[in-house]
């Protein structure tokens, strides 16, 4: 299974989606709060849009297509909190429209004392 992952995990970020090059741009090379995220990374049986390993989050993007798959996405959410992991879910119009308030959501989560949290 890892393979098949590791393979898809490429193709994927071979052929990111707009709202994805985008987010990507703002998160690589430690541009938020200092830590390092990866982009299409395997975890399991699935592969995360975007994880920060050390701060244990993984970000998602949905489009439209995610209405569809719901359920499917509910599991896959179980399954990464089960591992330990935070998973906080975008659709690409926030990240196209307003990446601002994407990034202080997160960045909240990885600084919370900054929040208050």
């Amino acid at each position: 299974m890892k393979l098949h992952t590791t393979e898809f995990a490429k193709t994927l970020r071979r052929n990111q989606t707009d709202a994805e090059t985008k987010l990507w741009s703002r998160l690589r090379n430690r541009q938020l709060g200092n830590r390092k995220f990866r982009r299409q990374f395997p975890i399991g049986g699935y592969v995360a849009d975007f994880v920060c390993i050390e701060a244990k989050l993984v970000v998602e993007l949905d489009g439209g297509q995610h209405a569809d798959a719901a359920a499917y996405d509910v599991q896959r959410t179980r399954e990464l909190e089960a591992s330990g992991f935070l998973v906080l879910r975008f659709w690409n119009d926030d990240v196209l429209k307003d990446i601002e308030a994407v990034l202080a959501t997160i960045h909240a989560v990885l600084a919370p004392d900054e929040y208050g949290m």
